[in-house]
């Protein structure tokens, strides 16, 4: 009996050891975001000094909103409460479709901000930013909606879709650390600038993948291709952002009326 016992313990512990180290990964997704936005929207926001568009609170509030339903989802897979977790799944569609749909019209809106005042070209190459992290979102959400029932690449899409956002955040740590005093007034920056910060979001990748290499012997497929899509479309943004093509589609989503 205790030959048999003993295993079954351990693996228990191995299971419970596993599901907390998802709540504390998403819990540090939370952090990154507020951390990140405090200098430039939450601390403005408690002194009244923040003056933005209603279409920015309500963005915050889906995008700030999505990462704590993430972290209530880890919480409560961890807890077993998986009824509870299926339900808040179902909410977490709407949230997600609505931050595709929000995330989309704060783009258009920024890009033709930044054309009104003179700033058309940079505008255009900057938008690749925001729109095709938007793309990227929506793309493995869908991925993961389609995976539910395959539980181990589902909530690693999951992962992956959610570190994706984060690159806002630690780009305005480096904005408020790096860039020099007036920066704003001289438009957007270049789209290179967007690369270290994204990198330094993918750690939480790594991290996860390291848990994976300890617990599992060996890292989830998904980590490497959802992972190293999110890498190369980091990188690639530079390029691509000056293209005739982009610029066309760019000009094209410049016409929307917000």
């Amino acid at each position: 009996m205790t030959a048999i016992a003993e295993p079954d313990v351990a693996r228990r512990v191995v299971v419970a050891t596993g599901q907390r180290f998802y709540v504390q990964l998403a819990a540090a997704c939370v952090a990154v975001a507020v951390i990140g936005f405090a200098p430039t929207y939450w601390i403005p926001l408690f002194r009244g000094t923040l003056q933005v568009t209603p279409l920015t609170h309500v963005h915050g509030a889906l995008f700030y909103g999505w990462t704590l339903l993430f972290l209530a989802q880890a919480w409560l897979a961890a807890s077993r409460k998986m009824t509870r977790h299926r339900e808040f799944g179902v909410f977490g569609v709407a949230v997600a479709t609505a931050m595709c749909f929000v995330g989309m019209a704060a783009a258009i809106a920024s890009l033709k901000q930044g054309t009104a005042d003179g700033f058309g070209d940079a505008s255009r190459a900057f938008a690749i930013v925001p729109v095709s992290g938007i793309a990227f979102f929506a793309g493995l959400f869908t991925l993961a909606l389609l995976k539910v029932r395959r539980l181990e690449t589902h909530k690693r899409l999951l992962i992956v879709a959610t570190v994706s956002l984060l690159q806002a955040a630690v780009g305005r740590v480096f904005l408020v650390a790096l860039a020099p005093p007036g920066a704003a007034a001289l438009g957007p920056p270049p789209v290179f600038v967007t690369i270290l910060p994204g990198l330094v979001g993918d750690l939480l990748i790594v991290w996860a993948m390291i848990h994976d290499r300890k617990t599992r012997g060996h890292v989830h497929p998904v980590y490497w291709m959802a992972g190293g899509a999110l890498v190369a479309l980091q990188v690639l943004r530079v390029p691509l952002s000056t293209t005739p093509a982009w610029t066309g589609f760019a000009t094209w989503l410049g016409t929307f009326s917000m």
